[in-house]
């Protein structure tokens, strides 16, 4: 068996290295860079619009509007898919990078993030654009709808038809696949592992039937009943939760984090030149060669970035294209912002709580290694010596509810991709599947479920990123014809849907003003 274990793990490692550090990385930042010229840095151009469109209208009813049968709104879109991007790479994937790539780490965490803001808003257009109505009368969109019906379109050759049908399939496999690996079970076990460290760690609590771990067991049942009640009630009971969820936690998390900071007020101006002057690979005292240093800042800050907020993924874009909006380019300046969110805040913060926290020498840049602290717990740590006791129990409740609400959001994601693959009755079944998993996850101890998990990440990330790329002229005709019609007030027909009925429909109601 341990022959086995080895040969995946080396097998899975050679794949996992060829497709994110071969392809992976350069690709994502190349498509955000294009995506980015193609629609004019609209991320920077009409920064203070789509503001106040995403968060300046959180207030509005319409971004909370939610009649429409099959859909949710625009606030819950969003929260649904922050749910499923904050989550443990929020907090030990942040200190997990700076501790394998210093500080440098943080500032291409941030590169990823402007860029991967154009790929997020790209993605969610295509996915309106593309989407139809399924059977039981919900959205269905994706990275599989525009591979099929855009790259592979009924006008485009028929190698490019047979093309984009194979790319959607092998995304939407991979969907399911990291569905039950990153979005379940790996999720599952940070939970249990971080409960179990803060709560339990100091009993001695003897195993069930003497094989049993009994805490780890105990909470797999619980997260799974838990788990169960929202999962298998489908979208709507998983966007209530997450609108309930997420801003709370969030604000939670912010606020305790922002108190740490200032506390260490001394040590934010030295914190915030460490992520310069290490993000270009300036050697350490003890780092090896300022080109190890770069490649390894480089990578774990684009990687850690994209595990964050998971753009260029196409996952976030299978829940955007349920909501009720009517204009693709309205919920793709909700992808701007869930990014923004995700990793320009949330995981800004997090790496100051960590630069601050006085275990990463801002000298060297190298973590500094202590009884009891590692890139998992270091942030916990980091809260605990601000709060006491109380703070590490605030960050393992913190990453237990954003690591549920990952594994609410994923159970969408892995269904909708079964929904493509085979029909919408065997959703069902894969939500049934999906929450008994979570035990396993619960009672998991080998990290190789995460590296697998991250090999189909990148898996899912090529044909999506491959189908962005070549829509790239319809992204600036959709962009172009909003920005013509609601910033420069030229008259011009909406562009709404691939679909000439929903482009009727739509069109009609949006000429009418209702949105």
């Amino acid at each position: 068996m341990s022959g086995f274990i080895e040969t995946l793990t080396s097998v899975n490692d050679k794949i996992n290295g060829f497709v994110w550090l071969t392809i992976g990385l350069w690709l994502l930042i190349g498509t955000g860079i294009i995506m980015s010229i193609v629609t004019g840095f609209f991320q920077v151009t009409h920064f203070r619009h789509w503001m106040q469109k995403t968060i300046g209208s959180v207030f509005n009813k319409s971004s909370h509007n939610k009649d429409e049968k099959g859909s949710v709104s625009q606030f819950q879109a969003l929260c649904t898919a922050l749910a499923a991007t904050i989550g443990t790479g929020n907090i030990a994937g942040v200190a997990a990078a700076i501790c394998l790539g210093g500080p440098g780490a943080v500032f291409w965490m941030w590169v990823a993030a402007f860029f991967g803001m154009m790929t997020n808003y790209s993605e969610n257009i295509l996915g309106i654009y593309f989407r139809r109505k399924n059977k039981d009368g919900e959205w269905s969109g994706g990275a599989m709808y525009y591979l099929q019906d855009g790259l592979g379109g009924k006008d485009r050759p028929k190698a490019l038809q047979v093309i984009g049908r194979i790319l959607a399939i092998i995304f939407a496999g991979c969907a399911i696949l990291a569905s039950f690996g990153i979005g379940n079970m790996g999720q599952i076990n940070k939970i249990v592992l971080n409960v179990d460290s803060a709560f339990f760690a100091k009993y001695e609590i003897q195993p069930l039937f003497g094989i049993i771990p009994t805490v780890p067991f105990s909470l797999g049942i619980i997260i799974m009943a838990i788990g169960g009640l929202i999962i298998i009630g489908g979208l709507k009971r998983i966007a209530s939760v997450a609108e309930m969820v997420v801003p709370f936690m969030a604000g939670l998390y912010i606020l305790g984090a922002v108190v740490i900071i200032c506390i260490h007020f001394g040590s934010i101006v030295p914190a915030f030149l460490s992520i310069f002057k290490f993000a270009f690979g300036v050697k350490a005292v003890a780092g090896g060669a300022v080109g190890t240093a770069l490649k390894n800042a480089i990578t774990q800050g684009c990687k850690r970035g994209v595990f964050s907020n998971e753009a260029g993924l196409g996952s976030s874009v299978m829940v955007h294209s349920n909501s009720d909006v009517k204009e693709p380019i309205k919920q793709g300046l909700w992808g701007i912002f869930e990014v923004f969110f995700d990793t320009i805040v949330v995981c800004s913060i997090t790496a100051m709580v960590v630069l601050t926290s006085g275990y990463i020498d801002l000298e060297t840049g190298l973590f500094t290694e202590a009884d009891g602290v590692s890139d998992a717990n270091l942030v916990a740590k980091a809260f605990g010596n601000v709060f006491g006791a109380p703070g590490e129990w605030f960050i393992a409740i913190a990453i237990f509810l954003f690591a549920f609400t990952t594994v609410l959001g994923w159970s969408h994601y892995g269904g909708k991709a079964i929904e493509y693959l085979i029909n919408e009755k065997a959703v069902v079944a894969f939500r049934i599947i999906f929450v008994c998993f979570m035990i396993v996850g619960a009672l998991a101890t080998s990290s190789l479920a995460w590296d697998i998990s991250d090999t189909f990440n990148g898996m899912m990330m090529i044909p999506n990123l491959i189908g962005v790329l070549s829509l790239a002229p319809l992204v600036h005709r959709l962009t172009h014809n909003y920005i013509n019609r609601k910033l420069k007030g030229i008259d011009e027909k909406p562009l709404l849907s691939f679909i000439p009925k929903i482009q009727a429909e739509h069109e009609q109601k949006v000429m009418a003003g209702e949105e």
